[in-house]
């Protein structure tokens, strides 16, 4: 079974709050159109899944803490993300690539104490990503190993 996207956000600057948006523009260039890391090319897209978010929260009891507050990008669900670096999977026509683990930073403690820790086993906070093949996906799209 191939997982989907459920949901996006973005940051226009470092520290700044994160913003749902409805559909997202992806390029090689830029990452995620508006968002300040695109031009980084070991950090232009973060991914978690759904699975592993709600894994880590449920761990500190707090289920309903919402998963733009582990800042990523993109949240999917029903696909075990790779943790290999070097590994391609696709969210529709899209193709990214593990650079490395997103390693979960003070700004989790901040959050709730003790989601730091967390996040930190078997690459739970999700993994960092660069752009092979850039488009546009909105949640739903199809996401699936490449």
């Amino acid at each position: 079974m191939n997982g989907r996207l459920l949901a996006i956000a973005r940051k226009a600057k470092s520290h700044a709050p994160m913003e749902e948006i409805p559909t997202a523009d992806i390029s090689i260039e830029f990452g995620i159109a508006g968002d300040f890391r695109g031009s980084s090319k070991r950090r232009q897209i973060t991914v978690l899944a759904i699975e592993d978010w709600r894994a880590a929260v449920e761990s500190i009891g707090c289920s309903g803490l919402p998963w733009t507050t582990r800042r990523a990008n993109l949240l999917v669900e029903n696909m075990a993300l790779p943790r290999r670096i070097g590994a391609r999977f696709s969210i529709g026509d899209v193709v990214l690539e593990v650079t490395e683990e997103t390693e979960p930073c003070a700004r989790m403690e901040k959050a709730r104490a003790g989601l730091r820790a967390a996040l930190t086993p078997e690459w739970r906070g999700g993994v960092c990503c660069r752009v092979i093949t850039g488009g546009q996906i909105a949640p739903g799209a199809e996401v699936k190993s490449a």
